[in-house]
């Protein structure tokens, strides 16, 4: 078990082969079944209530339909160049799909709330004829989403749910054929780069995947005997690798919680109970994840809780700090890239949590911080590139990763991670990391989550605007809050302009706040106010675009004066629009 940089350097002077027991996915899941065969491999509760039963998968038995599933795979046509694409949550047979898929090829998991035709352009760059998707489901529609994909009708869907597990059970559960692994061989194909735009699939090889899972539970102190809740998808590198095939390749086990996972109201408000039932020893989460276990009151026994690791994107030190005093639970952080198969440092376990930390860098990796503060990496986990190499500029350099992360390494090894390039907010020529403002609303004691953005602003290019959502029974007005918090944001230009109150910041799918919607709302709070004296009374709407561009339609006949002064008024805070008038033309540009 890792406790400083210098375990980690002891371990480095074993050859690197010496080190890892297999370098392929495959390798590291039967190994765990050859030694744990009888060991539960996952738990999956159908619902939300205590009372239900779970389904419990051994090793023995996961490893016989990984097997099958790859039979079927490569009797469906799937060779070493070919992907399965995956649409369905984390459960058993999303997983038999997933590692079975790289066997017979490769595995191309795929968020199934993406709109149909980015979907669509993800199954043809990933080179998918076969689809595995959630059949109907009275919880999580997934196959109507699937029905609407352009071209579908082109590929061979196999339901899970519906037919798939019959047929994985007309397939052998021993391997057919000789599969040919290696650590250079692509394993899989993730998506990245957010929900529009070209396909941008990052592939991992069976090495990448290997060593990030397999170092993984060095840090963490997990063992065969951890039972872990995993309630992340499989289309994200957390639910796949960071508490997936980290768990699998030791033996342990995983608690699936239902088709929604943490999405599931039922499961969370029982949360507590179940890590009790199951004997949970750790905690998956995002940090707000963490804000939400902070304001659940608990009601069982979860003496047998050891650690809450959490990720994704940066852990406040004051969340952290309330949680370990509040649940008596101890935190530890982790910084993990798409790009390197999920993980680029993790605290130990075994040594104090390093406020503001993300912890040490895997072994044989490097880690350095560039002249202007970006951090890059290198390793066995770095991944070959994107499927378009023309995607590869500025984010793969001689072997290194250009992560977009600012931070800097403390003299004990630890990363330090204080914002990301493009989450800098500029104001004239002041840079503002958001992170250091987010951590000085979470000192209040109102506030449970914090968001900072940049706000358009003529004078300044832009200014802090934070959303806030406060704790469950506490109320906050905007402007007293701000009052009351600016006094400890770090420097006066810091400040931000608005604060603005939500119920519930948006998140992304593994839970991570969505800043690309706060901007948006940001700037359409910004154009209404501009807009509102210019326009006299008359209605208006606006809509701003996550890629920055603004949609102006205005109640009454067209009026090329007032659509001159509109125009200045966007210009002067640099958005580009549409405007249009009701019963007029077509906008222009």
């Amino acid at each position: 078990m890792f406790r400083s940089l210098a375990d980690i350097e002891q371990l480095e002077r074993t050859p690197y082969e010496q080190s890892i027991p297999a370098r392929t996915t495959y390798g590291l899941i039967e190994r765990a079944a050859r030694l744990h065969a009888a060991r539960d491999a996952f738990v999956y509760l159908p619902d939300g209530d205590t009372s239900t039963r779970s389904e419990r998968i051994t090793y023995g038995e996961l490893l016989a339909n990984i097997h099958r599933a790859a039979n079927l795979f490569r009797s469906l046509g799937v060779g070493p160049q070919d992907s399965v694409a995956i649409l369905a949550p984390n459960m058993p047979s999303t997983h038999y799909a997933l590692w079975g898929a790289q066997v017979a090829g490769r595995a191309c998991p795929v968020n199934f709330m993406l709109q149909p035709d980015h979907v669509a352009a993800l199954l043809d760059a990933a080179n998918a004829n076969v689809v595995v998707a959630l059949g109907a489901n009275p919880l999580l529609d997934v196959a109507s989403a699937v029905r609407r994909v352009p071209g579908i009708e082109n590929k061979t869907v196999l339901w899970i749910g519906d037919g798939f597990e019959v047929q994985l059970a007309q397939q052998p559960a021993q391997l057919q054929f000789d599969p040919q692994l290696s650590p250079h061989r692509i394993a899989s194909l993730f998506h990245t780069g957010g929900t529009t735009g070209a396909p941008k699939l990052v592939q991992h090889t069976h090495g990448n995947e290997a060593h990030t899972s397999w170092f993984a539970h060095m840090f963490y102190g997990f063992d065969e005997h951890t039972v872990e809740i995993n309630g992340f998808p499989l289309f994200h590198v957390a639910g796949a690798f960071v508490y997936g095939l980290a768990l699998l390749a030791i033996g342990a086990t995983q608690v699936l919680p239902t088709v929604l996972g943490m999405r599931h109201p039922e499961f969370v408000r029982n949360y507590w109970k179940f890590c009790e039932r199951e004997r949970v020893t750790a905690l998956a989460c995002v940090p707000t994840i963490l804000a939400n276990l902070c304001n659940l009151a608990v009601d069982a026994d979860i003496s047998t809780v050891k650690v809450a690791y959490t990720g994704g994107s940066p852990l406040p030190t004051e969340l952290a700090d309330r949680f370990e005093r509040e649940r008596g639970i101890p935190v530890r952080n982790i910084l993990g890239m798409t790009e390197c198969s999920g993980l680029v440092s993790i605290e130990p376990f075994a040594a104090p949590r390093v406020p503001g930390s993300a912890g040490l860098r895997l072994p044989y990796s490097e880690v350095k911080v560039r002249d202007d503060g970006v951090v890059m990496l290198r390793g066995p986990h770095v991944s070959p590139g994107y499927t378009d190499p023309a995607r590869n500029a500025g984010m793969f350099e001689d072997g290194w990763i250009v992560s977009g992360d600012l931070g800097h390494i403390d003299a004990q090894g630890y990363l330090h991670v204080t914002g990301r390039a493009k989450d800098l907010i500029i104001r004239g020529s002041h840079n503002i990391d958001p992170q250091l403002v987010e951590d000085a609303f979470l000192a209040h004691p109102a506030v449970a989550m914090c968001a900072v953005v940049g706000e358009p602003d003529a004078h300044a290019g832009e200014v802090p605007a934070a959303f806030v959502s406060l704790k469950p029974g506490a109320a906050a007005d905007p402007d007293a809050l701000l009052a009351a918090v600016a006094p400890s944001v770090y420097e006066r230009p810091a400040v931000p302009r608005r604060v603005v109150v939500m119920d519930a910041l948006p998140v992304t799918a593994v839970g991570k706040v969505y800043k690309p919607a706060l901007r948006s709302r940001a700037a359409e709070t910004k154009l209404r106010e501009l807009f509102a004296p210019l326009l006299d009374g008359r209605g208006f709407t606006v809509t701003v675009s996550e890629s920055g561009r603004a949609t102006v339609r205005i109640a009454g006949p067209a009026d090329a004066g007032l659509e001159s002064r509109l125009c200045a008024a966007l210009g002067a805070i640099a958005l580009a629009a549409d405007i249009g008038f009701e019963n007029a033309s077509p906008p222009r540009s």
